[in-house]
C-alpha cells in the first residue's frame, strides 16, 4: 500500500475518534498512532481503552473497545465493514473507503453513548 494510502487513511480513522477527545483521555497523539482511553478506572487500577488508529506494515488498524464489550452493537453492520475485521474489535483498512468509513463513525458514536450510558464516559 502507498505510504499517502497509509496515512490519509490513518488521519480518517483518527478524525473519527478525535471527536471524543473531549469526552474521554487521549493517551497517545503521534504519527501513525492516536490512543483513547474512557476515564473509568478498572479493578485493576488501569483506565478502560476506548479506541485507536495505529499505521501497521500492511494495514491501518481502528481498534474500538465498545464492539468488544457490547458485541450487539454490531448488529445491522454491512458484510463489508464485518470483511474489515480481525478479532473482536478490530478493522483493518488497505486505503480510505467513504462508504465503510462513515459507517464506521456511526458505530464509533454509537459505542461511544453505550460508554456514556454505563458511565465510563463524561
Amino acid at each position: 500500500m502507498p505510504k499517502s494510502d497509509h496515512e490519509t487513511t490513518f488521519q480518517q480513522l483518527r478524525s473519527i475518534l478525535q471527536r471524543y477527545e473531549p469526552h474521554l483521555v487521549a493517551v497517545n497523539d503521534k504519527p501513525g498512532n492516536y490512543y483513547l482511553d474512557t476515564s473509568h478506572i478498572q479493578p485493576n487500577k488501569k483506565p478502560l481503552f476506548f479506541g485507536s488508529a495505529r499505521i501497521g506494515k500492511q494495514y491501518v488498524s481502528f481498534h474500538l473497545m465498545p464492539v468488544y464489550v457490547w458485541p450487539d452493537l454490531l448488529d445491522g453492520a454491512s458484510e463489508d465493514l464485518r470483511r474489515r475485521m480481525q478479532g473482536k474489535s478490530c478493522f483493518n483498512f488497505k486505503k480510505p473507503e467513504p462508504d465503510l468509513l462513515t459507517e464506521l463513525a456511526v458505530l464509533t458514536d454509537r459505542g461511544f453513548e453505550r460508554c456514556r450510558e454505563h458511565g465510563y464516559a463524561r
